[in-house]
């Protein structure tokens, strides 16, 4: 069953990497850094900016050290800096190969071991259901300004409505 857990969280998590890397393909510079109210709503590059550095911090020696590093700028990554598309789409896909190279390294038995984020220990197991919660509610938000910038231009990316 563990070694099931792995793949299929594997497998989640590439679906979800599919779902930003389509929504990503639909937008251009302008639109990944469109924000609804810059006050109050992150943009596109904001989001993946900041998952990103979830990213990098979370799965960088991740059986050995805590998934919050000394060197993670946390709240700079929601300064609304303006990004080209092709920084947006390096901090994306740099972040998904740390990540998934990371999972597809571990084995089942990791699973039971103990790992640290914010000094709080969670299982390995648990710390992959955590960060299977945070990327989608991310990638979700992606999705819905994408589907409010292109508008006519949006492709649906997975069960289209029957009308």
């Amino acid at each position: 069953m563990t070694a099931t857990f792995l793949t299929d969280s594997i497998k989640r998590f590439e679906y979800y990497k599919e779902l930003g890397d389509k929504t990503l393909d639909l937008l251009t510079t302008d639109d990944v850094n469109y924000s609804p109210h810059p006050a109050t709503c992150n943009s596109i590059a904001t989001i993946v900016v900041h998952l990103y550095g979830n990213m990098l911090s979370r799965w960088t020696d991740f059986l050995t050290t805590d998934g919050e590093k000394d060197w993670r700028r946390r709240n700079e990554e929601f300064l609304g800096t303006t990004y080209t598309k092709n920084d947006v789409m390096s901090f994306w896909n740099e972040g998904w190969k740390i990540c998934l190279d990371t999972l597809k390294k571990l084995e089942a038995s990791d699973l039971e071991k103990t790992i640290y984020i914010r000094q709080e220990p969670l299982t390995v197991y648990d710390a992959i259901l955590r960060q299977l919660a945070h990327y989608p509610y991310h990638i979700g938000q992606m999705v819905y300004l994408g589907k409010m910038i292109t508008q006519q231009r949006w492709i649906n990316l997975s069960i289209p409505t029957t009308k």
